[in-house]
C-alpha cells in the first residue's frame, strides 16, 4: 500500500497526516501501557501496525527519492519535519512503555513459576536399584508409539 499523491505538496501533506495519526496512536498505546492496562491498547494494535507499515514504506520511498517531496512548499516540509520529531519522541516513549510492560510480565511469569515449583510436593522417588531417593518424583509417561 502506498500514498497516492498528485504532487510533492500533496505527498508532504499526506505524510504529515500519516505521521501525526501514527504519533497519536503511539501516545494512546503508551498511556495504556504506563497505566498498566495493556488490554486497552490491544484493540488498536492492528491499526497501529498498518499505519506503521505504511509510514515505513513511505519513509523509505522518500529517502530513496527525495525529489518526491523536494518541490513542496518550505512551510509544508517544515510541518512534516516537526511532525517527524514529535513521532520520534512518541516512539521512544512507546518503546520505554513496552519494555517496562515486558519486564513486568516476565517478572510475573517467573514469580508464578517459582511458586508452582515450591508448591510441588518433593516426595521421594525410587532409583533403578529400588531404593528411595529424595527429589522431584513427578510421574513421567512414555509412549513408545510416538
Amino acid at each position: 500500500m502506498a500514498l497516492l499523491a498528485h504532487d510533492a505538496a500533496d505527498r508532504v501533506r499526506q505524510l504529515t497526516a500519516l505521521t501525526e495519526r501514527l504519533t497519536a496512536r503511539l501516545a494512546e498505546e503508551s498511556a495504556a501501557f504506563e497505566a498498566r492496562r495493556p488490554q486497552d491498547a490491544s484493540a488498536s494494535l492492528e491499526e497501529t501496525a498498518r499505519l506503521a507499515n505504511l509510514y515505513r514504506h513511505e519513509s523509505a520511498r522518500v529517502k530513496a527519492d527525495p525529489s518526491l517531496v523536494a518541490a513542496a512548499p518550505t512551510a509544508e516540509r517544515a510541518r512534516l519535519a516537526e511532525a517527524t520529531r514529535a513521532f520520534e519522541t512518541a516512539l521512544a516513549r512507546h518503546n520505554r512503555a513496552l519494555e517496562a510492560a515486558k519486564t513486568l510480565t516476565e517478572g510475573i511469569v517467573q514469580a508464578i513459576a517459582r511458586e508452582v515449583a515450591a508448591a510441588r510436593a518433593s516426595g521421594a522417588g525410587y532409583a533403578a536399584s529400588g531404593r528411595a531417593v529424595a527429589g522431584d518424583a513427578a510421574a513421567v509417561a512414555l509412549n513408545r508409539r510416538a
